[in-house]
């Protein structure tokens, strides 16, 4: 999905639940009321996204370079540094009402990192945290971490948008271009980089609802 039309599309729905807050919301405007918000799953054309405080010193990248390699940029609103999306990552943007869901923002993040943990689990990978760096690490206390999965939400009266990129089959050449989430000496994984063979990514994007589900305490429907 291009990046453009997917950011349109959560920006709507954000607002739709953020009118739905106000004492005064329409009728039209509280048909988010009854629902906690909605989930997004999809993979990208290769695009990169700087944060709203990001630096872009961690920008390797020229105009003709990212041109060449058939890329985007966008500049958005989210937290964290740059980043990229591609094809075989599934990119998921959660759009909650926190207070409907009954967690805090800092709950919320480690709801998104222990699904994520505990989905490669059942595939034979052992991932973590790093103190003071948000996402999943694998051999997090190592000089070999590396990054399989990047956290950068927006939270704005406790609804959020943005979320997650979860490395499955991405190709791992497009990070070479930038400093990911500004970290200088820390690497990149992927689920194929790690098991050393193909995953299924609609099995991962399966098991993954199934573990937001448990971890967010909440029913998702398709």
């Amino acid at each position: 999905m291009a990046y453009r039309e997917c950011w349109e599309q959560q920006l709507s729905l954000f607002d739709a639940l953020l009118s739905s807050k106000r004492s005064d919301a329409t009728a039209a405007e509280r048909v988010a009321e009854s629902m906690a918000g909605w989930l997004l799953f999809v993979e990208h054309n290769p695009v990169y996204t700087l944060g709203k405080n990001g630096k872009a010193s961690n920008i390797l990248f020229s105009e003709q370079m990212l041109e060449r390699i058939g890329a985007e940029f966008f500049h958005i609103e989210r937290g964290g540094d740059v980043t990229f999306h591609g094809p075989g990552q599934i990119v998921g943007y959660p759009i909650l009402d926190l207070e409907k869901v009954g967690i805090g923002l800092r709950e919320y993040i480690d709801a998104l990192e222990q699904s994520v943990i505990d989905c490669l689990k059942l595939w034979g990978i052992e991932a973590g945290r790093i103190a003071g760096a948000s996402g999943v690490w694998i051999e997090p206390e190592s000089v070999r971490a590396r990054k399989i999965c990047a956290i950068g939400v927006r939270s704005s009266r406790y609804v959020t948008m943005h979320g997650f990129a979860f490395n499955v089959s991405t190709d791992l050449r497009y990070f070479s271009y930038i400093n990911p989430c500004g970290f200088v000496d820390k690497g990149v994984t992927s689920m194929e980089a790690e098991l050393g063979r193909k995953v299924d990514i609609e099995q991962v994007k399966t098991e993954l609802i199934n573990q937001l589900k448990e971890k967010l305490d909440v029913k998702i429907y398709k």
